[in-house]
């Protein structure tokens, strides 16, 4: 009969509404927990076929989900390592099992922000047990080809190992002027020593020097120069190789480089304008100029003048702080003002955000309902950038969940009344043998 369907009915409302009731009190519980996503419920009506002489009630069905694709604002904090996901995606992370075991049996997990810190082996991980991963780089900071669909090449953060670094000297570029007045044939011919300081594979500080003299004629301007090369590394007084470098005297390439040859331990690549060095520690490459190039050496009626040298590398260094930027690179930065990138934090994100299974401390996994996970650049197609000193808040929003909390209320207490009215019907019905 009719009457047991609104009964049902009834019932079936109660449930619902202490649903409702319990991701409310949730939402309300964790208003102040970074990161959280709140809980919603979505009530859907149950039709029975109905039969032309009486109704029966069907009910009411929820279903519970956690909004995940609602992004918190963000707060500033003062630690370098609380990161968040400004936009759409999520941070990977692992457990402490996944820190030490294969990256194929890792358990893969995600977030939307963390305060992270180094523990005693020097992992970032967050005071509930979450580890950051990311791609290792190499040497030169750079990622090269990595698993986006996977976390095949992600690995745990870890800055222990970066404690002391030292990075080579490679390339010297040097933009000087040699003077033109010291070739000509009333000169002294005194040479023009040029040091530079550069930096060994152990981070130790050497010098290499390079020595101008003018070629001195007869008469009239030779415009040539001779160089010798000078490593400290070595033996200080004994040249490594050297040059004879001739320079342009026309109305249209006057003061730049006409012809450059090298002679012993050293090349010069005039497509390139470098000459190439073998010191003990490796290769440099020193930019001197191309022929009629007007940036390098150049030969002017003005002072020795060394007005741009510079070079790369830097001297063994201490880890001072880290930081990771927008594009989810994470850099050392030493006491000597060198950065190096030690990893990329990319952002996942998948095609239903909704569908993740939820964890406890604000983690989420992969699941059949959430599509597959694809790992993007930070700031790159449908993901946010990544912000440290920032934390995510809470998608709890207190007025609307207490006003949520009395409209269930009341629709609780509604249902307790049909609950009520059908036993005072049935009462009534049964009242009717006596």
């Amino acid at each position: 009969m009719s009457i047991s369907s609104s009964l049902n009915a009834g019932v079936m409302g109660l449930n619902s509404n202490a649903s409702r009731l319990s991701t409310i009190s949730d939402n309300i519980a964790n208003s102040s927990t970074y990161g959280y996503k709140r809980s919603q419920v979505d009530f859907s009506s149950m039709v029975l076929q109905q039969r032309s002489s009486a109704y029966s009630a069907g009910g009411v069905r929820v279903d519970t989900f956690k909004d995940i694709a609602a992004t918190g604002s963000l707060i500033s904090t003062g630690n370098a390592t609380d990161l968040a996901v400004a936009g759409r995606g999520l941070l990977p992370v692992t457990d402490q099992v996944g820190v030490s075991a294969i990256a194929s049996e890792r358990n893969m997990m995600m977030t939307p922000t963390g305060s992270f810190y180094a523990d005693q082996n020097g992992n970032l991980r967050t005071q509930s047990g979450l580890f950051l991963l990311g791609w290792p780089a190499n040497t030169d900071g750079e990622i090269g080809n990595v698993s986006r669909n996977s976390g095949i090449d992600l690995a745990p953060v870890n800055i222990a190992a970066s404690q002391y670094t030292a990075s080579p000297t490679t390339s010297i570029e040097l933009g000087i002027n040699l003077p033109a007045d010291a070739t000509e044939s009333i000169g002294t011919g005194n040479s023009f020593p040029l040091p530079i300081e550069y930096f060994d594979n152990l981070g130790r500080a050497q010098t290499l020097t390079l020595e101008f003299t003018p070629v001195i004629p007869a008469s009239g301007h030779s415009n040539s120069w001779t160089v010798e090369v000078f490593d400290s590394a070595g033996d200080p007084n004994t040249s490594i190789g050297g040059m004879d470098i001739t320079f342009a005297d026309t109305p249209t390439n006057g003061g730049r480089i006409l012809s450059a040859t090298a002679n012993g331990g050293i090349s010069y690549d005039s497509s390139t304008g470098e000459i190439a060095l073998s010191l003990p520690h490796g290769p440099v490459n020193v930019f001197i100029g191309r022929p009629n190039d007007s940036v390098g050496i150049t030969q002017l009626s003005a002072p020795f003048s060394p007005t741009a040298v510079t070079k790369d590398g830097a001297p063994i260094g201490d880890l001072q702080s880290v930081e990771v930027d927008e594009n989810g690179y994470l850099q050392a930065i030493y006491n000597t003002g060198f950065r190096r990138t030690l990893y990329q934090i990319p952002v996942g994100d998948v095609p239903n955000m909704n569908g993740l299974k939820a964890l406890d401390s604000q983690a989420y996994q992969v699941s059949a309902e959430s599509g597959n996970l694809y790992l993007w650049d930070a700031s790159a197609g449908p993901v946010g950038s990544v912000a440290g000193y920032s934390l995510m808040e809470s998608t709890t929003d207190i007025a609307a969940e207490l006003t949520d909390l009395i409209e269930t209320q009341r629709a609780y207490t509604s249902n307790a009344k049909i609950v009520q009215t059908v036993d005072e019907m049935l009462q009534e019905t049964t009242n009717l043998k006596r």
